[in-house]
């Protein structure tokens, strides 16, 4: 079995490498076209009346999950689920996070639930290099929207409604993205505590207290019809976040009927301020990049934009030196 596996691995990484070259050769980049901007999006007219105004859900999220792990909590429930946002072309971060922070089997005695979350992409090899890799490692949910930069949102909440539909028991939930390196010992140990009680409603993180760019240039430019307001409320970094599990389903369920943002985080933050949570700031969690020291790193919960390799050297180095002092 074990050679089996390991023949499929290879495979993967082989077709992946090639598909790749082949799309970068003789494809252009593809660009998001695949549906209009949430500044767009309207409710349907039919059977409207003044009577459902407030039940009728404004974001349905009625998308279907193309690739999906319904069973991944059944077995065992874990103490901790993580959610990391990724794209189709990101195989070899994925595979980082997989040989070092996001393994599974870590520790001992304490069931954690790794998942990447995608939504579809408009070239079907890509797609169908991610179902293959799906097959193997068991570790990747897709629902079909179109995977982009504008649809975060989505993906994010994706990753809340599969919490809520097949992993409710969970104790914590991480919401992370691909480029981000975990010290997954001071997460577990530091700020979860497994042998306390599980919190309830609780939500932490870098948190951000800003308001809206109108710059159009900018990446985070929010147009004033869509957020008309000049503070948003607060929030944390998308680049990582924590919360207790019974938090997603309310937020999925907030985000029905709450309007459409394309940046995730700041959406988040404001189904949080509708329920009533107000997130708690952990400078634990950094969402810059920091230089690579072991007594730095030995500090904090997450640091940003790392590269597979450097997760790689940084969690080797730091696994062989647990037993130095700093």
């Amino acid at each position: 079995m074990a050679s089996k596996v390991s023949c499929l691995y290879v495979l993967t990484v082989v077709c992946w490498a090639s598909a790749l070259w082949y799309l970068s050769v003789t494809r252009p980049t593809s660009s998001y076209t695949g549906s209009k901007p949430f500044s767009h999006l309207t409710v349907a007219r039919k059977n409207f009346t003044f009577g459902n105004i407030r039940t009728r859900p404004i974001n349905p999220h009625s998308f279907e999950f193309l690739i999906n792990e319904p069973t991944k909590c059944e077995k065992n429930i874990p103490f901790l689920v993580i959610l990391i946002s990724t794209t189709h072309k990101e195989f070899d971060a994925r595979q980082a996070i997989r040989e070092t922070w996001g393994d599974e089997n870590n520790f001992k005695g304490i069931k954690i639930a790794t998942l990447f979350l995608l939504g579809k992409n408009a070239d079907p090899v890509l797609n169908q290099m991610v179902e293959q890799e799906s097959q193997i490692f068991h570790d990747i949910i897709v629902e079909d929207f179109i995977d982009s930069y504008h649809n975060l949102t989505l993906k994010t909440l994706m990753g809340m409604r599969w919490v809520a539909t097949f992993c409710a028991k969970a104790k914590y939930v991480m919401k992370t993205d691909s480029d981000i390196f975990v010290n997954m010992d001071n997460l577990i140990y530091k700020l979860l505590k497994p042998s306390t009680k599980p919190r309830r409603r609780y939500f932490t993180g870098y948190v951000i207290n800003g308001g809206p760019i109108r710059d159009v240039r900018s990446k985070w430019y929010m147009p004033r019809d869509l957020y008309p307001d000049s503070n948003y409320p607060p929030f944390c970094s998308g680049t990582g976040y924590i919360f207790s599990a019974d938090v997603a389903e309310l937020i999925y369920k907030t985000s029905l009927h709450t309007r459409l943002l394309h940046l995730e985080d700041v959406y988040v933050g404001l189904c949080l301020r509708k329920l009533g949570i107000h997130p708690f700031q952990n400078s634990g969690f950094n969402h810059w990049k920091m230089a690579y020291s072991l007594c730095r790193y030995r500090r904090v919960i997450t640091v940003h934009q790392i590269s597979p390799e450097e997760m790689h050297r940084i969690w080797n180095d730091m696994s062989s030196k647990k037993h130095l002092r700093c």
